[in-house]
């Protein structure tokens, strides 16, 4: 019932919005047949492309999925632009602050400013994204024995592989994350977007086969390998060499605890103190969970480090300013205690590839 509540109110505002674009296009245009013929046309195809790439996807080729898929998603993030901007010109024109109104209606340098606008702002958003941040990272620990036995971690969150992140792009990553060599991989969930089938089409496995690294790579469940279906994402993982850590603990070099949480979406997961109840914390502890909730428990069972990713840190602006009212950290570092918090805002992005006033990254972190 929650589940279809929510669904309705997310077609709600996807409609809404959908209709006061094309609505405010309808009255800026010059009146003419064809044009308004082209706009309800265009309309109907940004209107359905999301629901076609995000619902019925797998019933088509890769290819023509892959389309929808980029352009239903990316009309979300231009449309929630055009939303605010004919917003504000709507309450600047009611209130009559300025004489805007001659550039809302009937108006071909209304509509010509608007398009010059729209495309610096996307285009700066769209070649943002792919100019990925390094994030650095040195944490210090009396945990660390003798012989001292340092750790370098490549980490990692949110790839969304599939229909909008392909190949070439993650052949891109992993040439980043080769270039560190890193003792060990982590990854903090959604490393899968929503189906697992460019996944296979595409030969994904043989590049999670070219990552070098020392002790291996674990990956934590996040929502999306939920909604991919989680025991077909754990054999998809299995197949790539990478180590899933559902509610598990391993031992690396005999030095290291790495503790992997199930995302929330299991409300049946394990606590933090279930879960790092029979390790030895002499040792440093590394808690990898998808999403950043109850960092005051991970602080009381004394792990040294928590990463976490799923915020994106809002990916686009105004966005993440809601991200930063929702968690605790939304992004970056944080210290409570002897617990070193991080919060990526994660490699890849969910639909569109557009940054605006975010940055995809990369975090190195040093154990020394």
């Amino acid at each position: 019932m929650r589940f279809i509540i929510i669904l309705l109110v997310f077609l709600t505002i996807i409609f809404g919005a959908n209709f006061y674009v094309f609505y405010r296009f309808w009255h800026l245009i010059p009146t003419n047949q064809t044009i308004r013929i082209i706009i309800i046309s265009v309309s109907i195809f940004l209107f359905i492309s999301p629901f076609l790439s995000l619902g019925i996807a797998d019933k088509f080729p890769t290819p023509i999925a892959s389309f929808f898929y980029n352009i239903g998603t990316s009309w979300l993030i231009i449309m929630l632009y055009l939303v605010m901007i004919f917003f504000l010109f709507d309450i600047v024109r009611i209130l009559g602050f300025l004489p805007v109104k001659q550039f809302m209606f009937n108006s071909l340098k209304g509509l010509g400013f608007l398009s010059i606008f729209m495309m610096i702002l996307m285009t700066f958003g769209h070649f943002n994204y792919f100019n990925k941040k390094r994030v650095e990272l040195t944490i210090n620990t009396e945990k660390i024995g003798e012989p001292h036995v340092p750790l370098k971690i490549v980490a990692i969150s949110d790839l969304h592989l599939g229909y909008g992140i392909g190949t070439k792009q993650f052949k891109k990553w992993v040439k980043l994350i080769n270039a560190e060599q890193p003792d060990i991989l982590l990854i903090a969930g959604d490393a899968i977007d929503n189906s697992l089938k460019p996944l296979y089409k595409n030969n994904y496995k043989e590049i999670f086969d070219e990552i070098n690294t020392k002790y291996g790579i674990y990956i934590t469940p996040g929502n999306h390998e939920y909604i991919s279906n989680i025991h077909k994402s754990i054999d998809f993982f299995n197949k790539a060499g990478v180590t899933m850590l559902r509610d598990s603990v391993i031992l690396i070099d005999n030095n290291y605890y790495i503790v992997g949480r199930d995302d929330r979406y299991n409300s049946k997961r394990k606590s933090i103190s279930e879960l790092t109840a029979e390790i030895d914390k002499s040792k440093p502890v590394i808690l990898i969970d998808h999403q950043p909730f109850q960092l005051d428990e991970v602080a009381q069972n004394n792990i040294d480090l928590f990463f976490a990713g799923h915020t994106h840190d809002g990916q686009v602006f105004p966005i993440s300013l809601i991200t930063k009212l929702m968690f605790e950290i939304s992004h970056g570092y944080l210290k409570k205690g002897n617990t070193h918090f991080y919060v990526s805002s994660g490699i890849g992005v969910w639909g569109g590839k557009f940054r605006i006033g975010t940055r995809s990254e990369y975090v190195v972190i040093n154990f020394d």
